[in-house]
């Protein structure tokens, strides 16, 4: 009877004392509330569910979106909605749980937007929505891992995903683009035009040359003979003809 309660409650403890590190995860031992300096890596993980328990952190990339405001340099308000892609140091997850908990996203964030409103105050708003978007995120990347990449937390990058300009600048924008494709539209069409031109030029010159060379060439002499070949290749035929001539030039009548 013992042994048949035994074998639960010895079952129950070893399923309490056991934990699975899952692949993109490593797994910290606490005990008696102080983190232990090994990294337990994926696999089964043992402890003594009394006296320790084991704490499980992902090391994969992970994404982390923030919606915000962002000022800009001639202090107008972009709405923005970022994405902060992010790891964690493998060797310095435990110092993570322990400085930050298992909040560190919290921290980011904050990073993020502090590192965000330095590096978009010293741009236009339009610069925020045109080629210098990759610039602004790249700073701000810069500068978020100036802080963190010392506490283990590595920013892989910062991915501006959307911006929403304020109504007036965004039509104005907009505008202006149209305003630059209506303009490389117009210089398209001239260059063509141009090449038009310059195509019939060219062909007005071919046809005027070749009929001043013909023009140059077609003398008596050659008139003459062209005159008698023909003459030559009529009278091999069979059908009768009426040829008439001055004894220079022959006329054919059927």
């Amino acid at each position: 009877m013992i042994k048949k309660l035994l074998l639960p409650v010895f079952t129950l403890f070893v399923l309490q004392s056991c934990t699975v590190v899952r692949p993109g995860e490593v797994g910290v031992k606490q005990r008696m509330g102080k983190l232990s300096n090994e990294i337990t890596t994926q696999g089964p993980a043992l402890f003594n569910p009394f006296t320790s328990k084991i704490i499980k952190a992902s090391i994969q990339t992970n994404d982390l979106e923030q919606n915000l405001s962002l000022p800009s340099k001639e202090g107008l308000s972009v709405n923005a909605q970022v994405s902060i892609l992010y790891r964690l140091e493998r060797e310095k997850v435990g110092k993570i749980i322990e400085t930050y908990g298992l909040s560190y996203e919290n921290i980011i964030s904050n990073v993020f937007r502090s590192a965000s409103a330095d590096v978009s105050s010293n741009f236009f708003a339009k610069d925020m929505h045109s080629g210098m978007r990759s610039n602004i995120e790249a700073q701000i990347k810069a500068k978020m891992g100036d802080v963190l990449s010392k506490q283990g937390i590595i920013v892989e990058s910062v991915l501006m995903k959307s911006i929403q300009l304020p109504a007036g600048l965004a039509s104005s924008v907009e505008r202006k683009l149209q305003a630059e494709q209506d303009a490389m539209r117009m210089e398209f069409v001239l260059q063509q035009e141009k090449l038009e031109a310059e195509r019939k030029i060219i062909a007005a010159k071919g046809t005027r040359d070749s009929q001043k060379i013909v023009a140059e060439g077609l003398n008596n002499d050659i008139i003459k003979l062209r005159s008698i070949e023909a003459f030559l290749e009529l009278s091999k035929s069979s059908n009768s003809k009426i040829i008439i001539t001055d004894g220079k030039t022959p006329f054919l009548v059927d």
